[in-house]
């Protein structure tokens, strides 16, 4: 699809954490650059990676409530929303897992698309720290202060919270004020996942970005509707040496969001290793 599908009509993004600095580069050309930035509303509304506020669904449906509420504020028809969620690996519980979604809602032609990005590469972490000493240790291990922390007495849950520590002077303020007010001589400290405070996180976001601008710039061969991508990959990939299906996958399924086509294209190999069969190397 060429980028002329959404010429003449207008985006709103809404984001107060800076997040149109990734998100405008890679979705500009779409609205020849007439996407409005919401950036006086609150989001935290929405959710904080601090626990004050719970988020009011999933990932998913959260952005695309942010999405429906810059279409409100703004009047426009189409709504632009990035949301993040921090967990353990999945495969390797014990790492941190960061995904990214950057979602775009069009009303007028009721039509979600969204981009993402999964990765182990994040500073996310908390720590429950007996002094000073093991609170600055904990945040040169995050980067601090290029990516900034949060800390509050005693627990993860405690009201006095201090947000905002971008300069060891804050830093040291802030842990100070934590221990004397903590009645455990406990201070939790923990990295803060905002995008504007979190330089690795807001790369994740522009990789989210630039996939849903692959996905927007593939067009439906029946429709010519954007969004046409891949939903599900088959698996079965026949073996190079005996012929049985392996694991490997052999085709990817793309599906318009629209009108439903599914179309499926074959993985570039007619074959998998050997090495990947369970039959030649059990």
């Amino acid at each position: 699809m060429s980028s002329l599908y959404y010429a003449g009509r207008a985006a709103a993004l809404i984001s107060m954490h800076d997040k149109e600095r990734v998100i405008l580069p890679a979705l500009n050309r779409f609205f020849q650059s007439n996407i409005i930035v919401v950036r006086n509303y609150n989001t935290d509304v929405f959710g904080t990676f601090s626990r004050e506020v719970e988020r009011p669904g999933t990932q998913f449906a959260t952005a695309r409530l942010k999405a429906e509420r810059a279409m409100e504020l703004t009047g426009l028809d189409i709504g632009i929303s990035s949301e993040g969620s921090f967990s353990a690996h999945p495969l390797l519980p014990f790492l941190p897992w960061n995904v990214e979604i950057v979602l775009l809602a069009d009303k007028k032609e009721q039509m979600v698309v969204h981009g993402e990005h999964a990765t182990g590469n994040t500073n996310y972490g908390q720590k429950l720290v007996r002094d000073m000493d093991e609170a600055k240790d904990f945040a040169e291990k995050a980067g601090f202060p290029h990516h900034w922390v949060i800390v509050r007495p005693e627990h993860d849950r405690h009201p006095d919270i201090v947000k905002g520590i971008d300069s060891w002077s804050k830093f040291f303020a802030a842990a100070k004020f934590a221990f004397e007010q903590s009645a455990t001589g406990l201070v939790f400290i923990e990295t803060d996942m905002r995008a504007h405070a979190n330089p690795t996180r807001m790369e994740a976001i522009a990789k989210a970005a630039e996939d849903l601008a692959s996905k927007l710039a593939s067009s439906c061969p029946r429709c010519d509707s954007p969004g046409f991508a891949v939903v599900r990959k088959l698996r079965g990939l026949p073996c190079e040496w005996c012929g049985l299906p392996t694991d490997e996958v052999k085709s990817s399924v793309f599906a318009c969001l629209k009108c439903t086509y599914e179309e499926e294209q074959a993985v570039a190999s007619a074959t998998a290793s050997a090495g990947r069969c369970p039959r030649c190397n059990p």
